[in-house]
């Protein structure tokens, strides 16, 4: 079903009947690619058959896996015909691959999900219930409860890092809700229009706005056993994505407080030169290197972390400024026919600069 097709759609209430594209991004997730799949069948074809929607596809976006899970799925999409594959010339990271996938999916919805099977594909019938009983509801994205499996350094880090982001953000963030959200067509096809590098899937869903629903649910741990999910969480990937897509794109918060930190530091330094006056009016001053010493250290702490912020904001701006794509497909494996074709998809020309 093309966007011709959909557009054309008789009613609303037929679209939200319509196809649902399940978009899943991994790396190296050989041992839970079987168990998942199967879990996503035994989910979305009652749906089908009972009418609820008129189809589904599964769209796995490999991030240049190096296991064999680009086998495991290839197996599957011969033996049910009900998955996508799309391929990316390189490891991009998650919130590239989920954009990847949104713009190859061709459903009336898209449920976006990690692959690790924390969030379990049983939830997936709320979420499209949700969605079809209010023709308001653009998004119905998912709050966790509970993580189990979770490391406790790993799950305070996270709980005031969301709480942080959602303090100083231009725009509320829903707090302790992750990659597990159903959008409508409508919310993708405004999602992606924006183009900004190092986006923040999670914020980006929210400033496109629109009615949201919300469904709470307790996360699971992995389901191969493995402690570590994506990556560690103290680690210079999960950092950086932290600092450059949530906190910078989102706030100018950072910058507003180094203005006042430099305020403070000046207002301290202008009284703490009316005591030396005071001092030496007095008789009491007497010169040395510790004062010295630590007003130096202040100072240059104070200097070096505006120049941080401000680094943050300018790599933002650079990075903005070089124009590459968030991402690279390498090749899509859709299923047609009694064969599977194999698309590579043309780049349309970067528009000329004014």
């Amino acid at each position: 079903m093309n966007r011709l097709e959909r557009a054309e759609a008789p009613t609303q209430g037929d679209c939200r009947r319509g196809l649902i594209s399940i978009v899943l991004s991994f790396f190296n997730e050989a041992n839970v690619l079987v168990e998942l799949i199967q879990r996503l069948r035994n989910t979305l074809q009652p749906l089908r058959a009972r009418g609820t929607i008129s189809g589904y596809e599964l769209v796995f976006v490999n991030d240049s896996s190096t296991d064999q899970s680009l086998d495991v799925l290839r197996r599957e999409q011969a033996a049910q015909r009900d998955i996508v594959i799309v391929n990316m010339s390189r490891n991009f990271g998650n919130s590239e691959c989920v954009l990847a996938g949104m713009a190859q999916a061709r459903g009336d919805a898209v449920i976006y999900m990690d692959a690790d099977l924390q969030d379990p594909p049983e939830l997936i019938p709320e979420l499209i219930k949700r969605w079809q009983e209010d023709p308001e509801v653009e998004v119905v994205y998912t709050t966790r409860r509970s993580r189990a499996g979770e490391h406790p350094l790993k799950l305070l880090i996270t709980k005031y890092g969301y709480r942080l982001i959602n303090r100083i953000a231009d725009i509320p963030l829903p707090v302790d809700s992750g990659d597990f959200k159903l959008l409508s067509r409508r919310a993708i096809d405004e999602l992606l229009q924006l183009k900004e590098k190092q986006p923040y899937v999670r914020g980006l869903v929210c400033w496109v706005g629109f009615k949201q629903a919300q469904v709470f649910y307790d996360r699971l741990p992995r389901f191969d056993g493995r402690e570590q999910t994506k990556f560690p969480v103290l680690s210079r990937r999960v950092l950086s994505g932290y600092l450059d897509k949530a906190l910078i794109s989102f706030s100018d918060v950072p910058l507003k407080m180094v203005l006042i930190l430099g305020l403070c530091v000046a207002g301290l330094a202008v009284l703490y030169f009316l005591v030396i006056l005071l001092q030496k009016v007095m008789g009491w001053y007497e010169p040395g290197w510790p004062s010295i010493m630590a007003t130096m250290l202040l100072l240059g702490g104070t200097q070096l972390i505006v120049l941080g912020i401000m680094g943050l904001y300018i790599n933002t701006i650079f990075l903005e400024s070089k124009r590459r794509p968030n991402y690279i497909i390498k090749e899509v494996l859709r299923p047609e026919g009694d064969g599977v074709k194999v698309e590579v998809p043309q780049r349309a020309p970067a528009p000329s600069e004014s």
